[in-house]
């Protein structure tokens, strides 16, 4: 028992703390809600600049004759359409608006390969690459980006390979990697260029030894390894892939003592130093092949390097100079120079690694993993399947935002895929010749602090093409202009009057600049802000300000204290229907002003009689009178808006009879046209005759009605007029039909009597037979007893027998 009293009272505790988690999330939201919807009125600006940046929705009334009494000047700033409502001409309302305007709209390559070649510098890919975006607070300037994967493309690959002692099967088959790889490179492009670049470690222990004798050949036994290096630019970029082949045919492995490599130092070096490595403004591949993972940032304190990698260009003589004083580059590092640099990594790596790098993958965006094996043709498709992975995928970047920008991006790719959020940076699957389109969206919140222009860049990743786009901001309204600094009447010059008002100098107050901050709140000043010096300052609705009530702000917009003493406001008026002053009027110091043709306290009586008006042309039916609007009937049997319904008068439910059959049955002469003709009341079906409404139910008569239909089936119904004048039908859903004649009792009865009525007749004539017989056989007897025969012989007698004597026998 205790532990059903425990469930029971444990549940009706979650369901409290359900209720109160729902209420309160609703609070929340409603208290959102109504601060988004007021940004207007919540910046309370204190001149126009202020007013726009608050929001887009937001302008400034610049009417000098705007404001009433007890209104602030902050009240000049609010939604276009309150403004206007308030009075405000829509030709003195400042309200600009943001633009854009295209520099550089070069329309995007249309070239096949074979077609005449073209310089780098004269390929689009992007459209637009300029424009110039004037931004005003909270609204969404919106322009669209063109992409188009321009055939024939050059490309730039630098292969960048680990020459530690267990890559020693690798590097021979590289040595020949220049002319294959060339050969088919040349069916993407005619133009490409190739160089290579290796690395091993930092040369500081303990990394590697730094023994005299492993200086100069650090592999064991009779291996013959070169020095040990960090990172050496063996080939400039170049389209001799002979060339590549010899310089790599030269090259010797060499050694280290630990398993990580010191890849990123060479990576790093490799995107920093274009000049060295040749990078044109083309695609740019790098190749990074090695068999063990690698050093990045804090390492290299092992060998007491502390210094962070200052992302800077350190090669002389091709050769990376400063690896025993940077530290290694962090992965974010990384990321930002190769994408700063447009370069797209490849990673060819052994089987071991691959989960390592395909973590990195992760991190390194427009980057690919493959594996490495000892067949120089499996390279060569590994660098082209990755190539085209890569090429395939457009995903845009932007540089940093001022503060307070946002930007926002929708993609529309192949076969109709369209993206938002995250995914609208990128398209997948494109080929060459594709284009695909991004809806681009800059919105600025406020103004920047200085105000100046500012300077943002769109490019896709891995891509030397970008969009420029210069972002100027409306910080000002077009008014401010026209301001006249010192203007008498902001108080003998303690202003600039601009935009209709005064834009006080600091430390002055008030609506025309007349009081010190020093001296606003006096007991001199707040008797003047005493309503028949009562004790409530500004009647405790607004705040004494230099001895005038400046009234407080409501959090409806379309709700606002007035008066000289905040004594009015337009929102505590009688309300009708739920609406102030009846929606037929407007609230002026707490008294409804009626619109024409409306009076009440309310504006809730129509002084209108159209509506009163019966089809005879006569007030209300000349059975009522016309009130507000409405007919108020004075014989009892009539009602409805013009007193023209009787529901208890004769004929009524003749008059509706084929209309409920239609609707609550299916049948009728109107079963056809039912939906047409059959729609003027409301229908409620009741299971039987007890549940339809009685007159003592009802505030209204009601017609008691019961008609035959077709087949002799009586139903039963009601009729009448609510109070709310809709016509309502009550009719009980089953039909009350005569009985049928039962067949088989009567069958089995027919046969029953003739059955009977035959053996009844079988006895009559049986027992008539008997006594028939009876009577016969008792009158023989009579007769036999009276009869009196002769004895002698009958002479009329034959006998039957005839004897015949054979003569000639002899008795023998």
């Amino acid at each position: 028992m205790s532990a059903c009293l425990y469930k029971t009272a444990r549940t009706l505790m979650n369901l409290k703390l359900l209720m109160m988690s729902i209420l309160l999330h609703i609070i929340i939201c409603y208290s959102s809600t109504s601060k988004e919807g007021n940004e207007c009125i919540n910046a309370n600006a204190k001149h126009c600049g202020e007013c726009i940046q608050a929001g887009a929705k937001c302008g400034w009334c610049k009417d000098p004759d705007f404001l009433k009494q007890g209104e602030t000047v902050s009240t000049r700033c609010d939604e276009l359409q309150s403004l206007m409502k308030r009075g405000c001409d829509v030709a003195l309302i400042e309200n600009p608006r943001g633009e854009q305007k295209t520099l550089k709209n070069k329309t995007v390559t249309h070239r096949r390969k074979g077609q005449e070649k073209l310089k780098p510098e004269d390929i689009t890919q992007i459209q637009p690459q300029k424009l110039t975006l004037t931004l005003r607070s909270g609204e969404p300037q919106s322009f669209d980006l063109k992409f188009k994967r321009a055939e024939d493309y050059p490309i730039d690959l630098y292969y960048l390979m680990d020459l530690s002692f267990s890559m020693k099967d690798d590097l021979e088959n590289v040595k020949n990697l220049g002319t294959s790889l060339m050969l088919e490179m040349s069916k993407i492009t005619s133009d490409f260029r190739i160089g290579f670049g290796s690395f091993v470690e930092k040369t500081v222990m303990p990394y590697i030894s730094t023994t005299p004798a492993k200086l100069l050949n650090p592999c064991t036994g009779d291996q013959n390894c070169t020095s040990p290096f960090s990172y050496k630019n063996v080939l400039k970029l170049t389209s001799d892939g002979k060339k590549f082949n010899t310089l790599v045919g030269q090259q010797h492995i060499s050694g280290n003592l630990d398993s990580p490599e010191g890849g990123f130092d060479a990576i790093m070096q490799v995107a920093v130093c274009g000049e060295q490595i040749g990078w044109r403004n083309v695609t740019r591949l790098l190749v990074f092949s090695t068999d063990a993972g690698f050093h990045f940032a804090g390492d290299g304190k092992l060998g007491g390097i502390v210094l962070p990698n200052d992302g800077k260009c350190h090669l002389e003589n091709n050769i990376y100079t400063m690896s025993h004083y940077y530290d290694y580059p962090s992965i974010a590092h990384l990321v930002q120079k190769l994408s700063d640099n447009n370069i797209q990594t490849i990673f060819a790596v052994t089987e071991e690694f691959q989960p390592v790098y395909k973590e990195l993958k992760n991190l390194i965006p427009k980057s690919a993993v493959g594996t490495l094996s000892a067949n120089s043709s499996n390279v060569i498709n590994l660098i082209i399947d990755a190539y085209n992975s890569l090429s395939s995928e457009v995903i845009l970047e932007n540089s940093k935002l001022p503060e307070g920008v946002t930007i926002a991006y929708i993609s529309r790719c192949k076969n109709g895929v369209v993206s938002e959020g995250e995914n609208g940076r990128k398209c997948s699957n494109i080929s060459i010749g594709d284009e695909v389109m991004f809806s681009i969206s800059v919105t600025s919140k406020g103004c920047p602090k200085q105000g100046k222009p500012e300077t943002i860049k769109i490019k896709p990743l891995g891509f030397t093409e970008e969009v420029e786009i210069t972002l100027n901001f409306i910080c000002e309204c077009e008014c401010h202009k026209e301001g006249i600094k010192s203007n008498q009447f902001c108080h003998f010059g303690n202003g600039t009057y601009e935009c209709g008002a005064c834009k006080c100098n600091e430390g002055r107050v008030g609506r025309q600049c007349e009081c010190s901050t020093n001296d606003v709140a006096t007991e001199d000043m707040d008797r003047t802000c005493r309503k028949d010096n009562g004790t409530d300052i500004c009647s405790n609705n607004g705040d004494c300000v230099c001895g005038t009530c400046e009234c407080k702000k409501r959090d409806n917009p379309e709700e606002r204290y007035s008066g000289q003493y905040c004594e009015c406001d337009n929102f505590n008026c009688d309300r009708s229907g739920n609406k102030l002053c009846g929606g037929h009027g407007r609230c002026e110091c707490r008294m409804c002003i009626c619109d024409p043709m409306w009076t009440g306290s309310a504006c809730d009586c129509s002084m209108d009689s159209s509506t009163c008006m019966a089809s005879n042309q006569q007030i209300c039916n000349g059975r009522g009178t016309c009130e507000c609007g409405t007919c108020k009937c004075t014989d009892p049997k009539f009602q409805g808006p013009t007193c023209e319904t009787c529901p208890t008068c004769p004929g009524v439910c003749t008059e509706h009879k084929e209309c409920v059959q239609c609707r609550a049955f299916g049948t009728g002469e109107k079963k056809d046209t039912c939906e047409r003709d059959c729609s003027y009341f409301n229908l409620i079906k009741v299971k039987d005759r007890d549940k339809l409404p009685q007159p003592t139910d009802t505030s209204y008569p009601v017609m008691h009605c019961k008609e035959r239909d077709a087949n002799d089936c009586w139903f039963y119904y009601t009729y009448a007029v609510n109070n709310n004048t809709e016509k309502e039908v009550h009719v009980v859903d089953t039909l009350d039909c005569p009985a049928g004649p039962d067949i088989i009792p009567i069958v089995a009865g027919v046969v029953a009597g003739i059955v009977l009525i035959g053996l009844a007749l079988l006895l009559i004539w049986k027992l008539l037979m008997i006594i028939h017989d009876r009577r016969e056989f008792a009158k023989f007897e009579k007769e036999k007893m009276n009869a009196k025969w002769d004895t002698g012989e009958n002479p009329i007698y034959k006998s039957a027998v005839t004897t015949v004597v054979n003569p000639k026998y002899e008795g023998k």
